[in-house]
């Protein structure tokens, strides 16, 4: 590379970004480090614990991020297929030999105590394929065939996550429906999974002889409405034989296919049930936790909940819990106002790439981040189910900061090229 070469490079890269991406690893190993710390063992290199191996994690994780800038913008698009693949080729693997973690099967065991998660490296390599399936054909999803395929596109990696079960990594794969909202698919399909999401609740909350009359009310007077539009009037009739088939599938899902543990994380979110020394315990002593933490915070390693270790899952799942109770809500809003400005900041550089691959895979990393961090701080403040998804940069572990790593270096080096890229 010459000078000039060089130059630009540096120049052309989003540093503010990669500023944050440097913040929100250092708030995550300061966490980690106080979420396992003992008395008895203060060094901040002790490599043989869990911030220990965040350290190198981290470091790893630069390495690999600075690589990916060195790469030539064009590989990404030319190899996304076989990206896929690969990601895909590990899910399928890892059913056959993976590692049983927390009842999922969902870890490839490499040696020393490390192991490899591929559900998390599956998130990069779908974005790339559906950002290079949208860049090449321009499907605007007003079609069954476009919106069929893209489909398939996340469904192959989301049914695999399934199969180890792993609904919290599966459900991530839904966020790509932003990117296709962006790109013309039709509000009504999002309009539809809020649809989904609120006759799920609803479901449980009220009776079926109350929700079945309701909805044929409802569907009868937009027959009614539109008796002289024959389309809208099917359209209608038809949206309500479906809601009515969709609420006994929920039943059978949540009978036949949830796990007694999931459905009673449901019970516990929608005020069913209460067991403060069962599946509940963990969020309970999160909100402990972060409520005790008040404005400022208990200060660092000062913390009872995380010294004693009372949350479970602290260093990775309830990492927030740690910020909350150390940090207060100062710390609390300093995070969640670096990944909100990350945010902005990405969905920003997606809209001026002059390259719908470029545009497409930038709305991919915002949407898979703000899913992640919404439904981890939801998790640790008791609002969503505990689905078990790390908070991108922060929790503990390898696999979750490489991926999300990969992730956005690849977006940063795709807008840094974005003058030259097509």
């Amino acid at each position: 590379m010459t000078n000039q070469q060089s130059n630009r490079f540096f120049f052309n890269v989003d540093w503010i970004t990669i500023l944050i991406y440097i913040a929100l690893c250092a708030v995550g190993y300061v966490n980690i480090y106080a979420s396992v710390h003992n008395t008895t063992d203060t060094s901040v290199f002790n490599f043989g614990s869990n911030y220990g191996k965040q350290l190198i994690y981290v470091i790893a994780g630069l390495v690999l991020g600075f690589s990916i800038l060195l790469l030539d913008a064009k590989f990404f698009s030319v190899f996304s297929p076989i990206v896929y693949g690969v990601t895909v080729l590990l899910l399928i693997i890892v059913l056959v030999v993976g590692r049983n973690v927390g009842g999922n099967q969902a870890w490839i065991s490499l040696g020393g105590g490390f192991r490899l998660q591929p559900s998390e490296f599956a998130k990069f390599g779908t974005a790339l394929l559906l950002a290079r399936y949208i860049s090449s054909f321009s499907p605007k999803f007003r079609d069954l065939k476009s919106i069929a395929f893209a489909g398939l596109i996340m469904g192959i990696p989301l049914v695999l996550i399934m199969l180890q079960p792993d609904a919290g990594s599966a459900l991530v794969f839904l966020a790509f429906m932003f990117p296709m909202y962006r790109e013309g698919l039709s509000g009504y399909f999002l309009l539809i999974f809020l649809g989904m999401i609120v006759l799920f609740v609803a479901d449980f909350l009220v009776p079926l002889k109350v929700l079945i009359p309701t909805i044929l009310l409802i569907g009868g007077f937009f027959v009614y409405q539109n008796k002289r539009k024959q389309k809208v009037m099917f359209s209608a009739i038809l949206v309500t034989i479906i809601a009515i088939a969709y609420l006994f599938v929920v039943k059978l899902a949540y009978e036949k296919v949830l796990k007694p543990h999931q459905r009673t994380r449901i019970e516990l979110i929608l005020g069913l049930k209460i067991d403060p020394k069962g599946v509940g315990y963990n969020v309970i002593q999160s909100k402990i936790a972060i409520g005790s933490g008040q404005l400022t915070g208990r200060g660092f390693l000062q913390g009872t909940q995380t010294k004693y270790g009372y949350v479970p899952a602290q260093s990775t799942d309830f990492i927030f819990s740690t910020i909350g109770e150390e940090w207060g809500f100062v710390g609390c809003f300093v995070v969640i106002g670096l990944f909100l400005f990350l945010l902005l900041r990405l969905i920003n550089l997606a809209e001026r790439q002059r390259s719908t691959f470029s545009r497409v895979y930038g709305y991919c990393v915002a949407s898979i981040l703000f899913f992640h961090v919404f439904i981890n701080i939801g998790m640790a403040i008791g609002i969503v189910p505990v689905i078990g998804i790390p908070l991108p940069f922060i929790s503990y572990g390898g696999s979750s900061l490489w991926s999300f790593t990969i992730l956005l270096f690849i977006f940063l080096k795709l807008d840094s090229n974005r003058m030259g890229f097509i």
